[in-house]
């Protein structure tokens, strides 16, 4: 990205009128000034010097009687739904960027790219954001093309993966790195009758090596896996798009054999998801699944939630169609389910960074045993973790070699000085469940608190008919964040919740009274921005009595790490008033004044 172009340019303008400028403002340039009518385009030596002529020239310096525009140069084929955004404050929190790719520290304001959905959604951002004022700092908004957004991803199979700081840390944010690409590193993970498995892998396996040559893709089939099983898992490791291909080349070749056997039976595409995945695709009341199905002219089923174990977590999604039908469907279905998968590892080292030495690695909720996970596949032993009947609660179904979690996350392993400042959370879960989460003689929720170092009671019913009761969970925050986990996944693993929802609790906080407002904010502005950020809903009840400790509560609604995150930006907000509550020091040297002597 050293090509810069120059726009707002006076028709009087020349190039030895642009040099000049670039000289004046000592911008080093390795070409000449391509000047046409209205616009120029210059190569910068490389990208920091393109920066410098962007920042320091752009909206600020006047060429007769116009202002210059400088951004990058991204021709409009190479225009993705990538955009750049420039001169953020430097002191902005960067967790509230939620899509942020990389951060630059390198000047006095921060740059972070940003990836949306859709072109057309970067383009309604780029009109909206360009010249934007935050905190008296213009927004500066340009197009970026896809390979600079990939430009610092280290490739798959070495080094650690995960995210890639470009520059230090500011002091005072979590210091985000760049966040990996990473849909082509989610595997499609297919079955297919045993008895096509021969034809798969060809004679002196020359069909499937022709298969892996023709769509660029690694293509294990797991044919000792579940020995006498009528079906058998493949797993394809590509791009979204060579992972495609190969799955229409093999159920070609699956027609072809039913063909050539007079098989007649209908052959299905099957689909191998991660059950935490499933309920997203599905969507709310189903929208999602019949949206794909309308669009496909497929027919879409999904396993049971009854038919997961602890040693398989995923689910067999069941397409029914033409080859050309599936095909299509297989593209949305993994779709979405590599959206979420990138929307949770951006969520979880958000959590990282929010709960200082937080050891995401040891808390049991990303098992390396997980399907995926390596030749063995993870089916000889339990998950760590899964042990006393809890649920492998988030737990990956993809990587390679070891927990991707434990690669992503491995940078808040250490812990910090200091012990951090127990946090009491009301956490209400439905009342059939209470049974599900104390255990046979209580023996669960001893064992859960033991697990997550917190204390943790149900406290009794309100009244005959309540349909909620309430967890009372006191400890640190890592604490929470493991016992909340447990619950969070208890309730999906017993089936409080049904196949097309999310869990989704109330949590409750209680904060001082003086307080409140600060969580609020001007006009709602806090609270608002912290319901933008987290995705729960947060609210401040009005005309609330403080109780005898001068409280009131904070209610925070909304799935695990919606909940998590909306907490811990309201404990930072409160750590931030007790600090400001605190005596300032004296002054060194200076001491309470000493007693006058008596006279005798």
């Amino acid at each position: 990205m050293n090509k810069l172009y120059i726009g707002n340019v006076s028709e009087e303008a020349s190039a030895e009128d642009l040099e000049t400028i670039f000289e004046q403002w000592k911008i080093p340039h390795s070409g000449p000034f391509l000047v046409k009518t209205g616009y120029a385009f210059v190569d910068c030596p490389d990208e920091k010097i393109a920066m410098k002529a962007i920042d320091i020239l752009s909206g600020k310096v006047d060429l007769h009687g116009k202002l210059l525009e400088v951004e990058h140069s991204v021709p409009k084929r190479q225009r993705s739904c990538k955009l750049q955004i420039r001169n953020i404050p430097p002191h902005m929190q960067w967790e509230s960027m939620l899509s942020l790719l990389t951060v630059n520290t390198d000047t006095d304001t921060a740059v972070v790219n940003v990836r949306y959905g859709a072109k057309d959604q970067a383009r309604q951002a780029m009109e909206k954001l360009n010249g934007f004022l935050m905190e008296n700092f213009a927004l500066k908004v340009s197009y970026i093309p896809d390979e600079m957004a990939t430009a610092d991803v280290p490739p798959l199979g070495g080094g650690r993966r995960g995210f890639v700081p470009r520059g230090p840390p500011r002091s005072g944010s979590p210091g985000l790195g760049a966040r990996p690409k990473l849909q082509s590193e989610v595997p499609l993970r297919i079955l297919v009758p045993t008895q096509f498995v021969g034809a798969i892998i060809g004679k002196e396996g020359a069909t499937i090596r022709n298969i892996t040559k023709q769509t660029h893709s690694k293509i294990d089939i797991h044919r000792k896996e579940n020995a006498g099983a009528a079906e058998k898992p493949i797993t394809v490791h590509s791009t979204p798009e060579g992972c495609s291909n190969a799955c229409r080349t093999i159920m070609e070749i699956m027609q072809k054999e039913a063909l050539d056997t007079k098989f007649t039976e209908e052959i299905p595409l099957k689909i191998l998801a991660h059950n935490n995945f499933v309920g997203r695709l599905i969507g709310k009341e189903g929208r999602n699944l019949k949206k794909i199905e309308v669009d496909t002219e497929t027919k879409i089923t999904i396993s049971p939630l009854q038919d997961l174990t602890l040693y398989n977590p995923e689910r067999t999604i069941t397409v029914k169609g033409s080859i050309e039908a599936c095909s299509l469907a297989e593209e949305e279905v993994m779709k979405k389910v590599r959206e979420s998968y990138e929307n949770d590892v951006a969520a979880m080292n958000l959590q990282s960074n929010l709960i200082p030495g937080l050891n995401l690695n040891a808390l049991g909720l990303f098992p390396g045993g997980a399907p995926g996970m390596g030749p063995s596949m993870g089916h000889n032993a339990p998950p760590p973790g899964a042990q006393g009947g809890y649920s492998s609660f988030g737990s990956s179904s993809f990587g390679g070699e070891g927990p991707f979690w434990a690669s992503v996350l491995s940078a808040s392993s250490q812990p910090v000085s200091g012990q951090p400042e127990s946090e009491t959370v009301h956490l209400f879960i439905p009342a059939l469940a209470v049974g599900a989460i104390i255990g046979k003689q209580g023996q669960h929720i001893k064992q859960l608190s033991r697990y997550a170092g917190a204390s943790i009671k149900v406290a009794p019913p309100e009244g005959m008919d309540t349909k909620q009761r309430m967890v009372i969970i006191a400890g640190p925050p890592e604490a929470q964040f493991k016992a909340q986990g447990r619950i969070f996944g208890k309730l999906k693993e017993e089936n409080f919740f049904g196949p097309k929802e999310e869990v989704k609790l109330e949590a409750h906080i209680k904060v001082p009274s003086f307080a409140a407002g600060r969580v609020i904010g001007k006009g709602g502005k806090t609270v608002n921005e912290l319901q933008n950020l987290t995705s729960a809903e947060v609210v401040v009840p009005r005309d609330q009595t403080p109780d005898e400790n001068d409280q009131v509560i904070v209610k925070i609604t909304g799935h695990f790490y919606a909940s998590q995150l909306a907490q811990r930006k309201i404990q930072e907000i409160l750590s931030q008033v007790r600090r400001q509550q605190q005596p300032k020091p004296s002054p060194r040297g200076e001491g309470p004044p000493l007693p006058r002597p008596s006279r005798k």
